[in-house]
């Protein structure tokens, strides 16, 4: 399966995935183009049995979770211990191999990364585990909760309130940045290949992506050594920061981060809440000094959030959008799939998915102007393609006689 005109076509990938890093390593190649094909057990890939599920119907060809991270992907069922032969013979054949297995599972399955670097000169091997092929964790079970916790990023996650125990972020961004780092190298790994012709074994570990994706904290220690501390929907910092949630009169929250050290911000602020008889005190020529506005910023806050309050979410994002704050409308799920920025762009997309209809997907993550639009289509069924995979396999074999 091709997808000429885009950025990787022409590119196979041999997936053999059963975790959210890999599998979405895997689809964001395909939707750039590379033919994935998705290596499951006879019985289907244990991702299928993770929820939600389509119409609430349980079942390997309903999970809702399989369908965003497969699409674009073909599948073919096959046993890589037993039939050994078709598995190098797909490898034979494919630019990268996605392989999420840990090392005492690569042993179990008779999979040796190297050799297999080794035997097919050109094949990129890609690793995404959860703590790297070797040290005293590489065979540790993880999740995305596990990794943001051991990795960091998780205590700069949660609320004002320390008594509380840090909150995991939502949209699984363990396994996210994982993904990010594995692409990243992938792209290096090609560049490489078209100087050498040679591939290598790429080692992404998703617990060393988050130990280096904690945002203010590393560098918050690694130089004045301090800590930073969670806050309520704002960035970790060393000290409190000004709240940046505001309620508006239709019960909906816009986020305002107002950084009183910003001379512009501040009098372009001023102005809207002036322009609204609401600005109050805030005009006296004391407040132009940062330091005496920053000395009093609870009566700031106070004053900032009265003025919200009069108003609609919308109609204070968009008027502090014009008058140029950064500004905007916390929606909820289903709000941003009626956004009208992204309805505009075109960025949801409906896929046919047989007896359940259309069904709307996220676009495409990139868009460039000298490649054409790869199609999104759905995931696969249970081996779906494998008399269609196997049938290349010979076709190939025939060739090279």
């Amino acid at each position: 399966m091709t997808n000429s005109g885009a950025p990787f076509a022409g590119l196979r990938v041999i997936e053999l995935a059963d975790d959210i890093a890999g599998e979405f390593t895997g689809r964001l190649l395909a939707e750039m183009g590379a033919d994935v094909i998705k290596l499951e057990p006879p019985g289907g890939s244990p991702t299928r049995a993770v929820g939600p599920f389509a119409r609430g119907e349980e079942g390997p060809e309903t999970s809702l979770n399989f369908w965003y991270y497969n699409s674009n992907k073909r599948s073919a069922a096959l046993d890589v211990v037993r039939e050994r032969a078709q598995f190098e013979a797909l490898l034979a054949g494919a630019d990268f191999l996605v392989i999420t297995a840990q090392p005492a599972a690569l042993k179990a399955q008779g999979i040796d990364l190297a050799d297999l670097s080794a035997r097919f000169a050109r094949l990129i091997v890609l690793s995404v585990t959860p703590f790297g092929l070797d040290g005293p964790w590489a065979d540790f079970k993880s999740s995305d909760l596990v990794a943001l916790a051991a990795g960091g990023p998780l205590n700069s996650c949660g609320y004002d309130d320390h008594a509380i125990p840090p909150i995991r972020p939502g949209g699984n961004q363990g396994y996210h940045t994982a993904t990010s780092f594995a692409l990243i190298g992938a792209l290096l790994a090609l560049l490489e290949r078209q100087k050498t012709g040679k591939g290598q074994v790429l080692d992404v570990s998703m617990h060393e992506a988050c130990a280096v994706n904690i945002e203010l904290a590393n560098p918050y220690w690694f130089y004045p050594r301090v800590n930073v501390h969670r806050q309520t929907c704002r960035h970790a910092q060393p000290t409190p920061t000004q709240p940046a949630l505001f309620r508006c009169g239709d019960d909906r929250y816009v986020y305002f981060a107002l950084i009183l050290s910003d001379q512009k911000a501040w009098r372009t602020l001023v102005e809207w809440m002036e322009s609204k008889g609401m600005a109050a005190d805030l005009v006296e020529p004391a407040f132009s000094d940062v330091a005496y506005r920053q000395a009093r910023f609870q009566d700031v806050q106070a004053l900032v959030e009265c003025f919200f309050l009069v108003q609609s979410a919308e109609e204070a994002y968009h008027e502090g959008q014009a008058r140029g704050l950064p500004i905007g409308v916390l929606n909820a799920p289903e709000d941003t799939l009626e956004d009208v920025h992204l309805r505009a762009r075109g960025f949801f997309v409906e896929v046919d998915h047989g007896a359940y209809g259309k069904v709307r997907y996220p676009g495409a993550s990139y868009r460039f102007s000298s490649f054409g639009e790869v199609p999104r289509t759905r995931a696969p069924h249970i081996g779906e393609h494998t008399a269609e995979v196997l049938a290349e396999i010979a076709g190939a074999q025939r060739a090279a006689q």
